[in-house]
C-alpha cells in the first residue's frame, strides 16, 4: 500500500498490460479516511483497446501509516455519472433557496 494520498491509483498491470489505466483523480477529502473520484479506463483483451472511461469512488483508511482500501462505488456507465452529477446539483440548488 501507499503512505501519501497522492500516490493512491487505481492503475493495475498484468503480464505487462495496463489493465486498468487511472486518467484522472480528485481528492474529495483527506485525513486518517480519504476518498478519492478516479476516472479509468480498462483494456479489452478481446479488442486489443481501452474501453470506455469508467469512474469509481475509493475510501481509504489510514492504519500503520498506510492507505488501506475499504470500500468502492463503481459508476457504471457514463449515464449514470450524468444522472449523480443532476441529483447532487439539484439538492445543492435547493439548499440556496
Amino acid at each position: 500500500m501507499t503512505e501519501k494520498v497522492e500516490d493512491l491509483t487505481v492503475t493495475y498491470t498484468e503480464d505487462g498490460i495496463e489493465t486498468t489505466k487511472e486518467l484522472d483523480k480528485v481528492i474529495l477529502s483527506k485525513g486518517s479516511w480519504t476518498t478519492i473520484l478516479f476516472r479509468y479506463q480498462d483494456w479489452d483483451r478481446a479488442k486489443g483497446e481501452y474501453g470506455p472511461e469508467r469512474y469509481t469512488i475509493r475510501r481509504y483508511q489510514k492504519r500503520a501509516g498506510e492507505y488501506r482500501q475499504q470500500s468502492k462505488f463503481n459508476i457504471s456507465s457514463r449515464a449514470q455519472a450524468q444522472s449523480l452529477v443532476e441529483a447532487l446539483q439539484g439538492w445543492l440548488d435547493a439548499d440556496t433557496d
